[in-house]
């Protein structure tokens, strides 16, 4: 189940960050010092991430488990650009407790479905590190293609890199 995160959703997403594995590869953070998120900061999250819905800069979503609620991770779109291009870009991230169950791939799916059919994009892109096998499985496994490599991307880890990019339309 993919929807925007609620006030009361403070202590199962508490829960399942503080139950997260130390960090299985370069691209996971693992564990994370949560001390700074208490309930009135997620209360301000949460109104945050209303903010940038109700102006069209991010949609950000929770992923929850249909049997029981719970908090398996995010998904993201930002908004890059609209007029004629109706372009965004998507992120996810499923904690890694919950890896190898095939929840990323059914919420991904699901999230594309909304960024078509709901957010009215016409193009959503991937953006992803070359050594990010996880993260690429995924992009092709929910029917992404391979665009492109872009040269010094993205400024992570002290330096520009590289991304991969991935691409779905509406109408593919």
């Amino acid at each position: 189940m993919i929807r925007p995160l609620q006030r009361d959703d403070y202590r199962n997403w508490l829960h399942e960050f503080e139950s997260r594995r130390p960090s299985q590869h370069r691209h996971d953070k693992g564990r994370m010092d949560m001390t700074e998120c208490t309930e009135e900061w997620f209360a301000d999250l949460v109104e945050k991430h209303q903010d940038l819905a109700l102006n069209d800069q991010a949609h950000i979503f929770g992923v929850f488990r249909k049997e029981d609620n719970r908090h398996l991770g995010m998904i993201d779109f930002s908004t890059l650009f609209r007029d004629h291009f109706q372009w965004g870009r998507i992120g996810y991230t499923i904690h890694n407790q919950y890896w190898k169950n095939g929840y990323g791939k059914e919420a991904v799916k699901e999230a594309l479905q909304i960024a078509f059919n709901d957010l009215n994009f016409h193009r959503i892109e991937a953006h992803i590190n070359l050594d990010n096998t996880p993260s690429i499985s995924l992009a092709e496994s929910v029917g992404m293609e391979f665009e492109c490599v872009r040269k010094g991307f993205i400024y992570e880890f002290d330096k520009w890199t590289d991304h991969v990019v991935y691409v779905k339309n509406s109408e593919s």
